[in-house]
């Protein structure tokens, strides 16, 4: 990650350097945005076409070849939006309006992080001490499943979709009873863009003890998929962190069960928190995050490197 943030920053002109470099401890490390929204930091179209490859090394440094593949597709939608949009869509999608911003000096010892963010796309690296972090990571699409055109039945997400509704259709009627938390999908995922993942209360749903071994392979099958997105070190933390949360981990549904039914599901435990919903769109638009309720941003390992610095 250092070689590559490093080899970006020497491709780039002064006045890049300006727009696409922070301040480690600067506010705007903790804004994020998932939605086409006007952002901080240098974007794909504003680079010549070597920065634009370097950039998106960048980013696959910190993702596994699926996880990349996903995030090049979730970048290639904005086309599909475009005709799906007509006129009106022409100033909001952009396959090139994907930004890259750099806080602190890159190195191997650290600390510094980067942010690779444009729509549907939000991925946060963190690295101090050769420890790294990489939540938030959040990744939709939309459509989830293309119907028409030359792409027709791409999907771009389809085993967060299709495993987590196997799994709840594997639930027998009084699990399901437990686990399906509210009849209708709420609007988006619960915890949004906030900077702080945090829901009121205890978890709710079907707690990891509840389910039978293959009920339970199924759930960390869905877990594996969205640590299997990340680079060996990120995916290998989040393998931890189920390992250590062991039953305490609750699987909550929220709509239909049906494929094209709005649904909505979250995989909550005391460390991390996975949202995921499908309601837009004709339930055709896909939403999910990872989030550490602790360590978002890298606080966590940041203030580690603090204590141990100074």
């Amino acid at each position: 990650m250092s070689a590559a943030a490093k080899t970006l920053i020497e491709s780039l002109w002064p006045a890049q350097r300006e727009r696409m470099i922070f301040k480690l401890e600067d506010d705007e490390r903790f804004n994020w945005f998932y939605t086409p929204v006007p952002r901080k930091g240098l974007p794909l179209r504003e680079m010549t076409s070597g920065q634009r490859q370097l950039a998106l090394a960048l980013l696959s440094a910190g993702m596994s070849q699926n996880g990349f593949a996903k995030a090049a597709t979730i970048m290639s939608l904005e086309e599909v939006l475009v005709i799906v949009d007509g006129i009106e869509g022409l100033n909001r999608r952009d396959p090139d309006g994907y930004f890259v911003s750099i806080f602190g000096e890159p190195s191997e010892r650290g600390p510094w992080s980067y942010r690779f963010e444009g729509h549907h796309i939000s991925t946060h690296f963190t690295m101090a001490d050769g420890k790294l972090t990489g939540t938030p990571t959040f990744l939709g699409a939309n459509p989830a499943k293309v119907l028409g055109g030359r792409r027709k039945g791409l999907r771009t997400l389809p085993r967060e979709e299709d495993l987590a509704r196997d799994l709840i259709h594997t639930l027998s009627e009084d699990q399901q009873k437990t686990a399906i938390v509210l009849a209708t999908a709420p609007n988006d995922i619960l915890t949004e863009h906030s900077r702080q993942a945090a829901l009121k209360g205890q978890p709710n749903g079907i707690r990891l003890n509840s389910l039978n071994g293959p009920q339970g392979d199924k759930l960390k099958a869905l877990l594996d998929e969205y640590c299997d997105n990340m680079a060996g070190d990120v995916a290998a933390s989040r393998k931890e962190q189920i390992r250590r949360v062991g039953n305490d981990l609750w699987f909550a549904w929220a709509g239909g069960i049906e494929p094209r039914e709005a649904h909505y599901y979250r995989i909550q435990s005391p460390e991390f928190l996975v949202e995921y919903d499908n309601i837009q769109d004709g339930a055709n638009h896909i939403h999910s995050v990872w989030r550490d309720l602790n360590g978002d941003f890298g606080r966590d390992l940041l203030k580690e490197h603090y204590q141990s610095s100074h």
